[in-house]
């Protein structure tokens, strides 16, 4: 049996991109990730992520080395197209869990259903858990990414240590 292990992950770049369809296309090509157009779903090219949020909100995940560049290029869209940007990278921090008991560990404090085929590979969605909202995150079958508000970060990470107790994690 596989360990399940939860970390805080080191400082990320992270902005909010709002837009219709003409931004879509130039934050896409600015940031050299496809903005998902399915609903809940994620995109990743090199470093860079971008998960949908809403019909017209991303979240963008990239490394914090990335972050002045990135910043430039999407001042350069929004001053031509109709969109907006947010630096949200001191207002967020991720998690990650992997592992055998990652999807429990993740049931213990929010109802989703985390089986593979209701919640594959690739798809993401804000929720509650606990009492935090957060954004969820699948990268592989056995492991998740969870944005969360930093204050918020001691209590889920509290949290997914306490649900851990049962696996002897």
């Amino acid at each position: 049996m596989a360990e399940t292990t939860v970390i805080a992950l080191p400082p990320l770049t992270r902005f909010v991109l709002r837009g219709g369809e003409a931004a879509i296309s130039a934050f896409a090509s600015a940031v050299g990730v496809d903005l998902p157009r399915e609903a809940c779903r994620a995109a990743e090219h090199d470093s860079r992520a971008a998960l949908w949020l809403g019909p017209d909100e991303w979240l963008l995940i990239a490394s914090d080395r990335e972050h002045d560049a990135i910043e430039l290029y999407l001042n350069s869209v929004t001053a031509v197209v109709s969109g907006s940007t947010v630096d949200v990278s001191e207002r967020q921090v991720g998690v990650a869990i992997a592992g055998d008991h990652a999807a429990e560990a993740l049931n213990a404090f929010m109802p989703l259903d985390l089986e593979l085929a209701a919640f594959p590979v690739g798809m993401c969605t804000r929720t509650i858990f606990a009492k935090a909202e957060i954004v969820l995150w699948r990268r592989s079958p056995r492991s998740f990414h969870i944005e969360v508000w930093r204050s918020f970060a001691p209590y889920v990470l509290a949290c997914l240590d306490e649900a851990l107790l049962e696996y002897g994690a």
